[in-house]
């Protein structure tokens, strides 16, 4: 996970190794911003590159990154941000250096050509990095490259639309953090196996399809399996037809016969609307860790949610403006951590940037989502899974947010305009490559996001 800190936290992280030695750092930073701008260059040798350097760390970084390209090559001008002009022509690359994470008054950045590329480091000079606000007028980035930990302005408000394709370097000043992105090698804590398994170590019990959307209900057994159920227990809202194709695998359950065996519990897809008492009936002494889901986001099931920490509502914008009666605006983050503090439970907030957020406050942020997964049925599919993921052991925040990781890692594997019953599959093909690669990427490495 790719820690996610405020300012104020990343200054205390920052200061024993400041003491000690602020050139170390500088020196590790600036040589990740000039790696960044190499390949966003493609070849140093007579490359014409604009630093924009500003009076703190920030700028000492772009310095660095400077004369490490002008050894490679590049013709490299060095701007004091005092004496910017209005325009820069003629440059293949901008060094956006000018103000970090400290930028507190207006920036108006110089305008560039249209067809020069702008490289933000760690953030674009003239947001604030904490509330993603934006002072002034700041560059655009093409790429911005987060050093040390990401920062809420990259993810959150404004300022995010100026960050381009984010990367991140380590530069080992962040041991712990209870916010982060998920990444690549958090795959590797998903697939939990025990020799003294059975199949009713890791069931789940779902609540799911009608005769009108028995599609939801196949979709969300899937889901389930795929992610480690190793039996599924399926109720649906009124008699699916005898045609449709649930898995032989599901076992067919009525009149509320929930076992205690059953680690999980999956409510919602495709139960149609209506069926809010009969799925009250069915959920109210449910002790088991529990996703609500689609049809299950309405008022009377979701005030059962309330106090529980070990249930998850996986509302998308729409069905998070309809239980909050509140318009969604830039700070998404800000809302989605609002709803879980007030339900007392697990949220998980679903969009380009997929939020889940813990009453306690702790965030996880998932950007492997892609265009593919914008299709009827994935997030029946996504449901399954978190009520897998809870069936094989993971706590409720880890396993929204690794199911939702997953889940987005899959959808990337799909061809153009596959449908969501293709998802399962390809969760396999992750979690299989996942099990041959337990290397994850060093931390010393950037990692693009």
């Amino acid at each position: 996970m790719i820690p996610i800190l405020s300012v104020e936290e990343m200054r205390k992280r920052e200061a024993p190794f400041v003491a000690q030695s602020p050139d170390s750092l500088v020196r590790a930073a600036g040589t990740a911003v000039a790696h960044v701008a190499q390949s966003m260059l493609g070849s140093c040798y007579a490359r014409r590159v604009a630093v924009i350097a500003g009076p703190g760390l920030n700028g000492a970084d772009g310095r660095v990154a400077g004369a490490w390209l002008k050894y490679r090559g590049a013709r490299v001008d060095v701007i004091n941000v005092a004496d910017q002009p209005r325009e820069l022509r003629g440059y293949d690359l901008v060094i956006d250096a000018a103000f970090g994470v400290g930028c507190s008054r207006p920036y108006w950045a110089p305008t560039v050509a249209p067809r020069t590329r702008v490289l933000a480091v760690d953030v674009p000079s003239g947001v604030n990095a904490d509330s993603g606000e934006l002072f002034g007028s700041p560059l655009r980035a093409h790429v911005t490259l987060a050093i040390g930990a990401l920062k809420y302005c990259h993810l959150n408000g404004r300022a995010a639309e100026y960050a381009g394709d984010l990367r991140f370097v380590d530069i080992g000043v962040v041991a712990d953090c209870d916010d982060g992105v998920l990444a690549d090698g958090d795959l590797a804590a998903f697939v939990v196996l025990d020799r003294l398994d059975h199949k009713w170590k890791h069931a789940v019990q779902l609540y799911a399809g009608s005769p009108t959307m028995a599609g939801a209900a196949q979709l969300a057994c899937l889901g389930a399996m795929c992610a480690g159920a190793s039996m599924v227990r399926l109720e649906s809202h009124g008699e699916l037809a005898s045609d449709v194709d649930i898995a032989p695998e599901v076992v067919r359950v009525a009149d509320a016969e929930h076992d205690p065996r059953s680690r999980s519990v999956v409510a919602g897809p495709g139960i149609g609307p209506g069926a809010e008492d009969w799925l009250v009936s069915r959920l109210r002494e449910t002790v088991r860790p529990t996703v609500l889901d689609a049809d299950a986001l309405s008022k009377p099931v979701v005030d059962l949610a309330k106090g529980r920490s070990d249930w998850v509502l996986t509302p998308h914008e729409g069905e998070f403006v309809r239980l909050t009666g509140e318009e969604l605006g830039p700070d998404r983050i800000g809302a989605v951590r609002a709803m879980s503090r007030e339900l007392g439970c697990v949220v998980l907030l679903k969009g380009p940037n997929t939020l889940v957020a813990s009453p306690s406050g702790a965030l996880r942020v998932v950007r492997s989502g892609t265009p593919a997964l914008a299709t009827a049925g994935s997030g029946d599919v996504l449901s399954g899974m978190i009520g897998g993921a809870m069936a094989r052991g993971h706590q409720t925040l880890e396993a929204a947010s690794l199911a939702a990781f997953l889940h987005g890692r899959a959808g990337a594997r799909l061809r153009a305009y596959s449908s969501a019953s293709h998802l399962p599959r390809e969760v396999l093909a992750v979690l299989s490559e996942v099990s041959r690669s337990t290397d994850p990427a060093s931390r010393a490495s950037i990692v693009t996001l």
